[in-house]
């Protein structure tokens, strides 16, 4: 049955508009406009994307991660590597990420193969971070069932007095991952729901073919 409260929520778009004429020549440059629109319009966290994955028979899952850096060799992302979407970035590398800049009427879909960052990049960033964020990737066996709060709670403060001195190193089963696109659509909202999309399709050659889909 419709639920017309929920069906009679609607917001007609009409902030800006996208042109094949206008768009970069690739897909991260373009991403880079609309990233720096995004940053200027001081988005809360503009760097929240959903990350979509699934295991080889096809059953998807989705969970908001936060993006670390881009460039033309991809979008990185980090989490622990025995989590569920770690689990099923290993046996299916084939994975898809969605931007929603909400307050700019705009999303960006980004298919493509995800594959691990080196070591050296994963210290790094590692190195960078809190320290109640660099316990807590020791800490947490993401993704696994736990009896209690107080049990993760109990792990954090024993791992806080042991790293009091020393910062701790980063755990092998934490690190970064990279999404090669391979597949970009740049979706700009339009009034009457005709909206303009632009996508972007690597080719064998390497370049990049750009198209208009049908809202």
């Amino acid at each position: 049955m419709l639920n017309k409260q929920v069906a009679d929520l609607r917001k007609d778009y009409r902030l800006a508009s996208l042109d094949e004429s206008e768009v970069a020549e690739s897909p991260v440059q373009q991403f880079e406009k609309w990233w720096q629109d995004a940053i200027n319009s001081q988005l809360e966290e503009p760097n929240t994307m959903t990350l979509a994955t699934s295991t080889p028979d096809g059953r998807p899952s989705a969970r908001i991660v936060l993006l670390k850096s881009f460039d033309q060799d991809g979008f990185m992302f980090f989490t622990n590597y025995e989590s569920r979407k770690g689990r099923e970035m290993a046996a299916n590398p084939h994975v898809s990420l969605l931007f929603f800049w909400q307050e700019l009427e705009r999303q960006v879909r980004i298919d493509g193969v995800v594959s691990k960052t080196s070591a050296a990049v994963s210290d790094a960033y590692y190195d960078s971070r809190p320290m109640g964020s660099r316990i807590g990737a020791i800490a947490s066996p993401q993704s696994q069932v736990i009896p209690h709060r107080s049990f993760l709670e109990a792990q954090v403060s024993m791992l806080a007095e042991k790293y009091v001195l020393d910062a701790p190193a980063r755990p092998e089963h934490w690190g970064g991952y990279i999404v090669k696109p391979a597949l970009v659509e740049f979706w700009q909202g339009r009034s009457n729901r005709l909206h303009d999309r632009i996508q972007y399709t690597l080719t064998e050659t390497g370049s990049w073919k750009i198209e208009r889909l049908a809202p």
